[in-house]
């Protein structure tokens, strides 16, 4: 009986955190319009995220390119349809690859930043005292770093597809002397709108996710010098989750439309 009960306690703090997220998220299309628009602090955002990410999103994508296509070309060799290579390597990275390793690595570099930045903030009360001074710390906080997430993570995908590509491109030059030229026409020539657009719609709601999530723990941020960590903690591991839920609802999306 005591396990049925700390079973339907969990569940209530499940279904009650999912609701107070909500609530923000509403807050946060509600603050969005209101003057001022933090335009400044919108753009140290974009690039304090993008210019720190950018290394490591650039290092994983190569790796990524490199370890794709070295697993993948034994296996095309046997089936002699190693022409097939850009082809499938271009359309996995761009399709589902990419888009979502970018997305976790964002969700550890960035969401846990948030997290513990937002919350050291709370527990040191500056937020307290940003509301004291008349100041609206949603705005100036949030609500930039929502918009920063939304918009930047977008470029780093698209930054991390092309690197996973010329990692590809390495390994077959370096195996079946193909050169730069050919090997991106037939890039290009796998790739269609169908491909692109549903890509690209979908990381904008995962850095939406990762900024709303980060900024949610951080801001809610309980007392104490633990409750930071606790913070940046949570923020990582419930964004990962989010985030293949958007991708599976992308999918399944995606797939009706191509259906029709």
């Amino acid at each position: 009986m005591d396990n049925f009960s700390k079973i339907i306690e969990i569940f209530k703090g499940f279904l009650l955190e999912i609701g107070e997220l909500s609530y923000f998220a509403g807050r946060f299309f509600k603050e969005v319009f209101k003057h001022p628009s933090e335009f400044r602090e919108f753009i140290r955002q974009c690039y304090y995220m993008g210019n720190r990410s950018l290394l490591l999103v650039a290092v994983t994508g190569f790796i990524i390119g490199l370890v794709f296509t070295l697993q993948s070309r034994p296996t095309l060799q046997e089936f002699g349809a190693v022409s097939w290579m850009p082809s499938m390597v271009s359309i996995s990275l761009i399709r589902e690859i990419g888009p979502i390793i970018t997305a976790l690595i964002c969700a550890g570099r960035i969401g846990s930043g948030i997290g513990a930045e937002l919350g050291s903030m709370r527990v040191t009360e500056q937020i307290d005292a940003m509301e004291v001074s008349g100041t609206n710390p949603f705005k100036y906080l949030v609500v930039t770093r929502i918009l920063a997430t939304t918009f930047m993570l977008p470029v780093l995908v698209f930054f991390g597809d092309a690197i996973a590509i010329f990692g590809s491109f390495l390994v077959e030059n370096i195996k079946g002397n193909v050169s730069f030229l050919l090997y991106y026409n037939q890039v290009f020539d796998a790739l269609e709108f169908g491909d692109l657009i549903p890509a690209t719609i979908k990381t904008f709601f995962f850095g939406f996710a990762i900024g709303l999530v980060g900024c949610f723990k951080g801001y809610y941020c309980k007392k104490g010098t633990a409750g930071v960590g606790l913070a940046a903690n949570s923020a990582v591991v419930f964004t990962s989750m989010l985030l293949f839920i958007i991708d599976f609802i992308a999918v399944f999306v995606t797939d009706i439309f191509y259906d029709l």
